[in-house]
């Protein structure tokens, strides 16, 4: 069972988050939280199971100082320019809300940079969400162009991490 503190986390991150609903099933255990317009509901409720079954929590942000989200826009080429520029190119997306890490060790090198060339099931970074570190793969094959999260950011469902140029 999670302890008050963890529960407390959880709700501020839901709160912050554009998670409308969470669920979070463990060792017997049911946490259920959803919005509702600005406010956070949250119900604790014992779960009765057959046999123990592998349980997958709802992805949510690992507990971390909130930073903010910054993007470089370049101003090199006008806006229509760089519009039909990325238009072009494939965006590998967050699959989920969590923290970004570029390398599998705080002292290795990143797993790409920009001018790598990958493959579909080249792994091109790490996010942490609950503390399970998922591998995101390329999905295409290319070569990336621009990563567009920085180590150890906070990222959301859906958010753009890396432009890759299709071969």
């Amino acid at each position: 069972m999670l302890k008050v503190q963890e529960i407390r986390e959880l709700i501020k991150l839901v709160d912050q988050s554009s998670i409308d609903e969470f669920v979070y099933e463990n060792e017997g255990s049911k946490i259920k939280m959803k919005k509702t317009g600005s406010v956070t509901v949250s119900t604790v409720q014992p779960v009765v199971q057959a046999a123990p079954a592998a349980v997958q929590p709802a992805p949510v942000q690992a507990a971390a100082p909130h930073a903010p989200v910054v993007q470089e826009v370049k101003q090199e080429a006008p806006k229509a320019e760089q519009a039909a520029d990325t238009e072009n190119l494939h965006k590998i997306t967050s699959p989920m809300v969590g923290t970004f890490y570029a390398s599998p060790s705080p002292d290795a090198d990143p797993y790409v940079s920009a001018g790598s060339k990958v493959s579909k099931d080249s792994i091109v970074c790490i996010v942490e969400a609950m503390k399970l570190f998922n591998e995101i793969e390329a999905e295409v094959n290319g070569e990336i162009v621009e990563v567009l999260a920085k180590n150890g950011q906070l990222v959301e469902y859906g958010q753009p991490l890396f432009l890759v140029k299709p071969e």
